[in-house]
């Protein structure tokens, strides 16, 4: 018979009661979540669309926990930075992504390595709104249409240039190039506020702006919103012409938002998170939030979200091969 030194018996009942004790002890920590700040990572600085949408969102939902939710911005890389960070939290539910799944997507094509494996990588918990780009130029321009700014950057050839930031306007303005046969140049800005000053100077003749950035300029009066993205009108800004409409087919690019964590988060603690998002993406005053910044509702289940997710990082790879974009090294 073999024989066991006190100290060996005493090792072994101790990790058999640590390991029973395991499943109580992740239980008790579900049940009191959360129990600390929350922090939301936003991939754009201060004042930008996304900044808004997160703070906005983040301030929402601080109800339904009765804990601090802090944005943190962080900058950089196209909004690889931001989503790498989140990618290497600690998948506890104490650091989420207010982000747009789809931008998650298009840079998995837009860089030949982004850094992580964007599939794997996160789940979306929630939905809140889709969102299209627009093509922009300044109020002071002569160009009140698509058609004329079309007919202009035929004129101007590869003199013309545009600016764009993040992956959904990157897209949308190759995409314009490319089925229009136009010559002109994109000149890659950090954020959408670094280029305004360059529009109303007329050193780019137009941009690809987000709806939150675009349509709170136009409402100061420094930009005129021509076009959206999308195959079809917003509702919520139902005056506003499809690309389409204007003259390149073939375009539409929607872009959507929601809550985004990284992969391994508990599913007690994943429910919690997507209801009360749900819960505020529903209230009547986000509903009106979003219709004065360009988005219109989208509340799906987080499984169909997730799915969406996973096609659009198909579909992405297609959207840059027509935009004959190649990838960033």
């Amino acid at each position: 018979m073999a024989k066991f030194s006190r100290r060996r018996v005493i090792q072994s009942l101790f990790a058999t009661s640590s390991l029973a004790m395991l499943p109580r002890h992740v239980a008790a920590q579900e049940d009191s979540y959360p129990s600390r700040e929350i922090r939301v990572i936003c991939a754009f600085p201060a004042g930008s669309g996304a900044d808004v949408f997160a703070r906005f969102f983040a301030e929402g939902m601080k109800p339904a926990f009765n804990r601090n939710i802090i944005v943190e911005n962080r900058v950089g890389a196209s909004g690889n930075l931001a989503t790498n960070y989140v990618a290497r939290a600690k998948p506890d539910g104490y650091t989420l992504y207010i982000h747009t799944p789809s931008a998650l997507a298009a840079n998995m094509h837009l860089f030949k390595d982004p850094g992580h494996d964007a599939g794997k990588s996160f789940d979306v918990l929630g939905t809140v709104a889709t969102l299209r780009f627009t093509v922009s130029v300044a109020a002071s321009s002569p160009w009140k249409t698509l058609p004329e700014l079309i007919a202009h950057l035929k004129t101007k050839g590869d003199k013309a240039s545009y600016g764009a930031t993040a992956p959904t306007g990157q897209v949308g303005g190759a995409m314009m190039k490319h089925v229009l046969n136009l010559g002109a140049v994109e000149v890659p800005y950090r954020t959408a506020a670094d280029s305004v000053n360059d529009l109303a100077s007329g050193a780019i003749d137009f941009a690809m702006y987000d709806p939150i950035f675009a349509l709170a300029q136009q409402r100061g009066g420094g930009v005129r919103v021509l076009a959206m993205t999308s195959g079809e009108r917003m509702k919520s800004q139902p005056d506003i012409p499809t690309m389409i409409e204007g003259g390149v087919p073939g375009v539409d690019l929607v872009g959507w938002w929601g809550l985004v964590a990284p992969k391994g988060v508990s599913e007690p603690i994943k429910k919690k998170l997507g209801e009360a998002f749900r819960m505020m993406a529903e209230r009547p005053e986000t509903r009106d939030f979003l219709a004065k910044f360009g988005g219109d509702p989208l509340v799906i289940p987080a499984d169909v979200a997730q799915k969406r997710f996973l096609d659009d990082i198909e579909n992405w790879a297609r959207y840059v091969k027509i935009a004959n974009i190649e990838p960033k090294g």
